[in-house]
């Protein structure tokens, strides 16, 4: 692995602990705010955003770990690096920020960070996912399809 997806790999990991405290968090508001029980819109909205929160800093995680294999410039390697784990900050983002009023019954103009995410996930696993395909079988790999 390189030294660059090592480094964002560690922060990734780093980071990981505050979606546990999301999920601490949620289930403290379904206990003891009535008014977060009371809003469904915001109580999906939230969820919604602490689910993709934690599946995408995993995905993030892998990504980083195919990443260096695949046959890529050096720029769009730093592309992927950036936009995968940026689609896994603006899309919670913009699940938690769209609903941020407990009198919320629709998502404000932040919802369009979701949009911005989604694009960001999918050229990240694009260009990833053609990286690699793109990449020379290594030692390894040409092994065990023999073994197979």
């Amino acid at each position: 692995m390189s030294p660059e997806s090592r480094r964002l790999a560690g922060v990734l990991l780093i980071v990981m602990p505050t979606v546990v405290f999301g999920g601490v968090s949620l289930v403290s508001l379904l206990i003891s705010d009535p008014r977060y029980a009371q809003n469904q819109l915001r109580q999906d909205f939230w969820r919604a955003g602490h689910a993709h929160a934690g599946v995408l800093l995993v995905l993030s995680l892998v990504a980083l770990r195919y990443v260096d294999e695949a046959r890529l410039s050096e720029r769009l390697k730093r592309l992927v690096r950036g936009t995968i784990p940026a689609a896994a900050l603006l899309l919670p983002l913009a699940f938690f920020l769209s609903v941020l009023s407990p009198e919320a019954t629709e998502p404000n103009a932040l919802i369009s960070l979701a949009y911005l995410g989604a694009l960001s996930l999918g050229a990240g696993l694009l260009v990833l996912g053609i990286g690699l395909i793109r990449a020379e079988p290594t030692a390894r790999t040409s092994d065990s399809k023999v073994a197979d």
